[in-house]
């Protein structure tokens, strides 16, 4: 335990910080389950759909500084090409 005030200050605005961070890395990686089962399934457009929410919530993590920008826009490129490979590719009929 801090024997600081400012410092166990610090210590509990970092505890918030992580439970607030940690809901959006969790809905990150939903968003990024559900885009993995859109491209998975061969549907080009509910892929296209999953891949504009998936980078924009990546955008705004990245703005808040939960992940790294580097992080983000590496993991919508591969996205980009995934989505892009399910639109080439026909559904089964």
């Amino acid at each position: 335990m801090a024997n600081i005030r400012s410092a166990a200050k610090r210590a509990k605005q970092a505890a918030q910080r992580t439970l607030r961070n940690r809901s959006v890395l969790t809905g990150l990686k939903g968003q990024q389950k559900k885009f993995g089962a859109a491209v998975a399934s061969g549907d080009g457009a509910k892929a296209r759909a999953e891949y504009i929410l998936l980078a924009s919530g990546l955008d705004k993590a990245a703005k808040r500084g939960i992940v790294h920008q580097n992080l983000a826009n590496r993991r919508k490129s591969r996205a980009a090409k995934a989505a892009a490979s399910a639109l080439a590719t026909k559904p089964q009929v």
